[in-house]
């Protein structure tokens, strides 16, 4: 089977690639294509899985190419980690907000709109060339905003389109673990969009495990969550949040830690990584040892602000091992492939499992998969507390969708404007003339 990495330059393709040496199962994946529009990273990867693969026999044969048409054709799986704006783009996501008081991530809030606006408009154009060239491929998203992303590329690519994140497995696995569980015999009652859910429920042999582990004070200091979110705020809610909705619960604090610090999380990995692709070009022969310990320093420093304000440490070894991204897509590829039937926390059409939002809207919850995709299974219904902050959201991102696909500058501004994080109307025009004023791709919303 052939597999087509978009983004195959980025950072963390070796972690796919890797997964995929692991996978000594018939009718495994034996091609990689990876596509890119920057050469030179796509060299620095390439030589790193090159290195990956030395000491294994019949390693998937990697090809590279910077032609789009040319990376689908043929493909059965195409893996979609593009990164619109590079992380310059996310540089000024970060600082834009952060200038006009307002928190700056990535992929949550002001910063997360910016993302979107100046992404959704590729993935689009990257969906209508898959149903145009490789119209039977499976596509797995994992750009962020990965839930609109996804969302946006639905009306192209049916449920061939499913979004992954690593994010509710790793949570879920972390809870089960510090109750002595196996993770994989577990049901997780896991529900909202992506990176903006909760952990509503832990099942076990037939038995809800998660009272248990709230009324456990010992337990929850046991992993990322517990620690970042604290026992008594955990019990107060009777769940467990997404690492992601502390920027939510822990607004204010977050934004004075991170406006208190040197630079962004977007600048250090700017910097890291612009060294990491420099000293691998000089010395390719190296390329697998510089990529290790570039990642080693990521991983460790990854939240790092919500880390120092709930006091939690550093992360340690069971935290960073917890349900990668790439074992989830592995998973969800073998399932699709093989009809393994398998059960994984995916971005897909909610079809009236949550009946607060439409049958249309992509909500991140369990779903069965086997050869015919991806199935949302029934879970609990959402709270009020966790419905409104989704139904805010999703009304941000089908808004953002609009603005993407129209140009509108008032779809733009509604996307800002409704945002919880972002208080004010008068704000969100600030942010967005700033955006427009500073990012090329989102001049058109200039007022």
């Amino acid at each position: 089977m052939r597999l087509t990495i978009l983004g195959g330059g980025g950072f963390r393709v070796p972690l796919v690639y890797q997964a995929l040496l692991g996978d000594r199962g018939a009718g495994r994946i034996t091609s990689v294509v990876l596509y890119d529009a920057d050469r030179t990273r796509l060299a620095s990867i390439a030589a790193v899985l090159r290195q990956q693969a030395a000491a294994v026999a019949d390693a998937p044969v990697v090809t590279e190419t910077t032609n789009l048409d040319d990376a689908l054709r043929g493909a059965d799986f195409v893996f979609s980690a593009i990164r619109v704006g590079g992380l310059e783009g996310r540089t000024v996501d970060e600082r834009v907000a952060l200038d006009l008081g307002v928190l700056g991530q990535e992929t949550v809030g002001a910063g997360g709109i910016a993302y979107g606006l100046r992404t959704l408009p590729v993935a689009v154009g990257i969906a209508q060339r898959i149903a145009a060239v490789a119209p039977e491929a499976w596509v797995i998203n994992f750009t962020n905003p990965a839930g609109m992303v996804t969302e946006a590329m639905i009306p192209y690519l049916g449920d061939r389109v499913i979004g992954i994140c690593d994010s509710p497995s790793g949570l879920g696995r972390r809870a089960a673990l510090a109750l002595g569980l196996d993770p994989s015999t577990a049901f997780y009652d896991y529900a909202g969009l992506n990176h903006l859910g909760w952990l509503r429920g832990l099942r076990s042999g037939g038995v809800d495990r998660l009272p248990e582990l709230l009324a456990s004070s010992d337990a929850l200091a046991s992993f990322e969550e517990g620690r970042l979110f604290g026992a008594d705020w955990l019990r107060s809610l009777g769940c467990i949040p997404n690492e992601y909705l502390h920027y939510y619960y822990f607004a204010r604090e977050t934004l004075a830690a991170v406006q208190g610090v040197r630079q962004t999380r977007g600048t250090f990995l700017l910097e890291q990584q612009s060294a990491f692709y420099a000293e691998t070009e000089q010395h390719p022969d190296h390329a697998l040892e510089l990529w290790q310990k570039t990642r080693a320093e990521r991983e460790s420093t990854y939240m790092v602000e919500s880390r120092e304000i709930a006091d939690a440490g550093e992360r340690d070894e069971r935290d960073m091992a917890a349900g990668g991204y790439e074992q989830v897509a592995l998973s969800l590829m073998r399932a699709i492939a093989h009809n393994e039937r398998a059960s994984l926390i995916l971005n897909v059409r909610n079809r009236g499992v949550l009946r607060q939002l439409d049958d249309d809207a992509v909500v991140e919850i369990p779903c069965t998969v086997d050869a015919n995709g991806a199935l949302p299974v029934t879970v609990s219904q959402l709270t009020d507390h966790q419905a409104g902050l989704v139904c805010s959201v999703k009304a941000v991102e089908r808004s953002t969708i609009e603005a993407a696909a129209s140009g509108s500058r008032d779809a733009a501004l509604r996307a800002f404007a409704w945002h919880p994080l972002i208080d004010s109307v008068t704000a969100a025009g600030k942010l967005l003339d700033a955006y427009a004023g500073q990012l090329p791709d989102l001049a058109r919303f200039r007022a």
